[in-house]
């Protein structure tokens, strides 16, 4: 039976956000070996659509930053490519392992498959993957509380439509995209009931580009607004771009996600239609594994970021958060209810 401990408050100062990871599992002393070079700090592996996506990837670069401003890091960060296969991954991270990173960190999902064969054939370096669980003594699966976040945007949803339609566009039909969207629902619900929520995913699969493709996201969104949507939330990576370009052409709002994506320079000439966004602090996960491994006690077994650990979260960068008549309290007492379990949100 696993031991079960709670870490102390890492600061992380990523993504606005503090961190806490209860931790399901336990931690070990033991740093990790990449074979005969010695550990040269943290490397990432990003998901499809890469650095530059202002969201899921971002977040994790900003991780990474910050772990090499701090300790010094020699850090690496490296591309998915294109109709890549699970061999290629764990190809990519063995190189890594190889090459003495120390922790390797998979950034999303679809590593799992790969992750957990490199993990067993490097048992002395440490990993962490994103969104996923890889049952391993040398791995740290550090996972999201999304579907929180979502209930909050949820929540600012319901409370800033005036047309009493509202949209959400997933990037691929898969549990985790589902979390989003269901904790979504149920925020705008529980606040408004005469709300609509109109959900459209943009494909089955990664493969298919999902969340890399921002021209199908803009048009999902403008499906949405012409069935009178007037704020547009998406879990989509890169696919949200297109989603916050509709919502700015047709002057409605648009929720970001991930980052805080009213700050994103990418999406600066956009940023006014960006009313909030639902906050995942990847960044603060790299960090606090990198943080770890530097501390000689590597994390391990699964790390849950939630809300009562601020793990997830609403931004309030947009000065017309605040403008909007009962917004910002409901949000808080949304928030009270999720922390303190009157509030039960679902993933499905």
């Amino acid at each position: 039976m696993r031991r079960i401990s709670k870490l102390t408050r890492v600061a992380v100062g990523v993504a606005s956000l503090g961190l806490v990871a209860t931790a399901c599992g336990s931690t070990s002393g033991e740093s990790g070996d990449s074979g005969d070079k010695s550990d040269r700090g943290v490397a990432i592996a990003y998901d499809v659509g890469g650095k530059g996506d202002q969201s899921f990837n971002d977040a994790a670069y900003a991780g990474l930053t910050k772990a090499k401003n701090e300790y010094g890091y020699d850090t690496k960060d490296i591309e998915p490519t294109e109709g890549e296969t699970d061999a290629d991954k764990e190809q990519r991270l063995a190189s890594l392992a190889k090459q003495g990173y120390n922790p390797v960190i998979g950034i999303g999902y679809a590593y799992g498959p790969a992750m957990k064969a490199v993990a067993a054939k490097y048992p002395k370096t440490s990993f962490g993957i994103v969104d996923f669980v890889v049952e391993s003594k040398n791995v740290a699966s550090l996972v999201f509380a999304e579907e929180q976040a979502s209930y909050l945007a949820g929540v600012a949803a319901a409370k800033s439509t005036k047309s009493k339609v509202v949209g959400f566009v997933g990037g691929v039909d898969i549990p985790l995209i589902h979390k989003f969207e269901a904790g979504y629902k149920q925020g705008v619900q529980e606040t408004d009931p005469k709300v609509k929520v109109v959900s459209q995913y943009l494909t089955q699969t990664a493969e298919e580009g999902g969340f890399a493709s921002p021209d199908k996201g803009k048009a999902a969104a403008e499906g949405q607004i012409e069935k009178k949507a007037d704020v547009v939330y998406a879990a989509a990576g890169l696919s949200g771009q297109g989603v916050i370009e509709a919502a700015a052409k047709a002057k409605v709002w648009a929720i970001g996600v991930d980052s805080d994506q009213y700050k994103q320079a990418a999406l600066a000439k956009y940023k006014n239609s960006i009313l909030t966004s639902a906050l995942k602090d990847v960044g603060g996960a790299v960090y606090a594994l990198s943080k770890s491994v530097h501390d000689g006690k590597p994390l391990t077994g699964t790390q849950t970021f939630d809300l009562k650990v601020n793990g997830v979260g609403l931004s309030e960068s947009n000065p017309e958060y605040a403008k909007i008549p009962g917004l910002a309290d409901a949000v808080k007492k949304a928030k009270e209810g999720i922390t303190d379990g009157s509030i039960k949100v679902k993933t499905d």
